[in-house]
């Protein structure tokens, strides 16, 4: 089984894809321009990856930055951030793209690399240049202060504000201005196979992102058929949707890239400006948080790394979830310690050659995490190159 047959696998290379090739504006002034598979450079991460393979004993997270030059362009004027499954208590995407300000998506880091939550938000958000009480500084937040007096505290504690007491009062004062960082929002349904019946039901979620507006732009991905007219186009979806179609090679998952080619340019979907209220914009905010601090990597979080079958193989410029047990890649829900194949690491793996923080799980674990950091960190560099 390719990794692209799953929705699972095919979410993680989509995510893959976007955060090396999105082309922001570019693909809206010339598509027929826009060829996804153009050649690369030399220089990109899969030089490293063949040594995420079993056994793992080279699975060595070290190993991986150097290579790690970007093979984008860099004629882009958005950074971009990449997520998976985020979205409201009444719709979730697959993949949501953040294009953001390169400027205010550095300004963004230096509050950290988590997520701040709604409670954070208010606190950050509003906090005065000078010390004052929070009850004076903050606007009515619509719910018991002693919440918002907790979140103070766990801004402080996260380093985002400042806090001292006066008598009996806490008083705050923000440590730097939270940039207006978020452009624009980007959702994408991931549907490799989009049949009649898979299309009649995301039709109505599609129509329901299109007439909500909460993200800039909808499209959904699928893979190719080979047909002369791929059958996306013709179902019954939303025309302001746009459609991406991806080439993943089964029988060549190592191939130099996965291909992918714009088969219907989406209409934005952005309100005008007097229908945008703050509701939207702080929901808009929460999610894009929400989105920076997890990313899509963060899927070993409902996985079984410490499985001594966990494995990472390389698929184009992916690296994806293998079980050398199943001989294949593994659905989230597959890799469960309620697997019939689940065993966990021998102790050995965890004290021959590799570090006291624990064995090639952690060290998954680890590569994953600092890979996320690492595009990140590339993606201001090259955005700061430009200007």
């Amino acid at each position: 089984m390719s990794p692209g047959d799953t929705e699972f696998g095919f979410e993680l290379l989509v995510c893959r894809w976007v955060e090396e090739r999105w082309p922001s504006s570019r693909i809206r002034d010339d598509a027929a321009a826009f060829h996804p598979t153009s050649p690369r450079s030399n220089t990109r991460e899969d030089a490293v990856e063949p040594h995420l393979t079993s056994p793992r004993s080279n699975t060595r997270e070290d190993a991986v930055e150097p290579h790690l030059t970007s093979p984008r362009s860099n004629t882009r004027e958005d950074a971009v951030v990449v997520a998976r499954q985020l979205g409201t208590a009444d719709r979730r995407w697959d993949t949501v793209v953040l294009e953001c300000d390169p400027d205010g998506l550095a300004a963004r880091a230096e509050f950290g690399s988590e997520e701040l939550d709604s409670d954070l938000l208010h606190v950050v958000r509003n906090a005065p240049a000078e010390w004052a009480w929070y009850r004076d500084a903050l606007p009515d937040p619509g719910y018991p202060w002693r919440y918002v007096r907790a979140a103070v505290h766990r801004a402080a504690d996260r380093g985002v504000v400042e806090t001292r007491r006066s008598g009996n009062r806490v008083q705050l004062r923000r440590t730097a201005p939270y940039p207006d960082w978020l452009r624009r929002i980007i959702a994408i349904e991931n549907k490799p196979d989009l049949d009649a019946a898979a299309a009649r039901v995301l039709s109505d979620q599609l129509r329901h992102d299109v007439e909500t507006g909460l993200a800039d732009e909808v499209w959904v991905a699928t893979a190719t058929t080979g047909d002369r007219v791929e059958p996306a186009l013709l179902e019954d979806l939303p025309v302001d949707v746009g459609i991406l179609a991806f080439d993943v090679d089964a029988d060549d998952p190592t191939a130099a890239d996965v291909g992918a080619s714009v088969e219907w340019l989406p209409g934005s979907v952005t309100p005008p400006a007097g229908d945008r209220g703050p509701d939207r914009r702080d929901r808009r905010l929460e999610l894009a948080e929400r989105a920076y601090g997890r990313g899509w990597r963060s899927y070993h979080d409902t996985m079984r790394p410490d499985c001594r079958h966990f494995e990472l193989r390389r698929v184009g410029h992916a690296l994806v979830p293998y079980c050398a047990a199943k001989g294949r890649s593994q659905t989230a829900a597959e890799c469960a310690g309620s697997c019939d194949e689940f065993e966990p690491e021998p102790p050995a793996w965890r004290t021959r050659g590799w570090p006291v923080e624990g064995g090639p799980g952690r060290g998954i674990q680890r590569l994953l995490r600092r890979r996320r950091e690492w595009v990140r960190r590339r993606e201001l560099r090259d955005r700061h190159a430009d200007s």
